[in-house]
C-alpha cells in the first residue's frame, strides 16, 4: 500500500501550482497523504470524511469546448470522475470511470494531472471533502456521447468561455480555475 500512496505523493507534487490556492490546496493534500491517513472511500458516500477524486475532463481542444455533466447527487455541472478506489492509481480510476459514465476510453492529453482542488461537497451527499485530482483526456464535439443516467440528468458541451460565464454557483467552485488554467496549457 506504501507504494500507492507514495505514487500519489509524486503525482500531486507534480502538479505546477496556478494560484495561490491550489498551492495550498497541493500542500495540504501532501501533507494528509504524508500523515498516514486513510485516503480511500471505504463506504459511501462519506467514509472517511476526506478522500481521494480522480476528475477526467473530456476536452475538444480545437473548439476549446469541455463536456460537463448535469450531476444529479451535487446538484451542480461538474467533469465526470469517481472516487478513487482503495489501492487504485487515480489514472486507472479515469479509465475505469470513462468507460462507466460515459462509454469512452480514455485519451490522455496530459499524462498526469493538471489541476488538484479540495471541496467540501454541497447537494443531496453534502458535507464531506473531495480532494481531486483533475486529468484532461481528449474528446470531440462531433461525437455521440453515452452517459450513465443513475448518475446525471444529461450532459452539455460547454466552451471554455461559457464556463467563465456561467455562474460558479452552478458549478463545481474551482471550475472557473481549472478552465483559466487550461486556457494557459493549451
Amino acid at each position: 500500500m506504501n507504494d500507492i500512496r507514495e505514487t500519489i505523493s509524486r503525482i500531486i507534487r507534480d502538479i505546477r501550482p496556478f494560484d495561490e490556492l491550489e498551492k495550498r490546496h497541493r500542500d495540504d493534500a501532501l501533507a494528509w497523504i504524508d500523515g498516514g491517513a486513510e485516503i480511500f472511500r471505504i463506504t459511501k458516500p462519506d467514509t472517511p470524511p476526506k478522500h481521494l477524486v480522480s476528475y477526467f475532463v473530456l476536452v475538444d481542444i480545437n473548439k476549446k469546448a469541455v463536456l460537463l455533466v448535469d450531476h444529479i447527487n451535487a446538484e451542480k455541472w461538474l467533469p465526470t470522475g469517481g472516487h478513487v478506489e482503495h489501492g487504485e492509481d487515480p489514472k486507472e480510476t479515469v479509465r475505469r470511470e470513462s468507460v462507466e459514465e460515459l462509454g469512452v476510453k480514455a485519451s490522455f492529453f496530459f499524462s498526469n494531472p493538471v489541476f488538484i482542488s479540495q471541496a467540501i461537497t454541497g447537494g443531496k451527499t453534502a458535507g464531506h471533502t473531495d480532494v481531486s485530482l483533475w486529468y484532461v483526456i481528449s474528446g470531440n464535439t462531433d461525437a455521440g456521447i453515452r452517459y450513465e443516467e443513475r448518475e446525471f440528468n444529461g450532459v452539455r458541451w460547454f466552451t471554455f468561455d461559457e464556463v467563465l460565464e456561467t455562474d460558479i454557483d452552478r458549478l463545481d467552485e474551482h471550475l472557473h480555475r481549472f478552465i483559466s488554467k487550461l486556457k494557459t496549457l493549451v
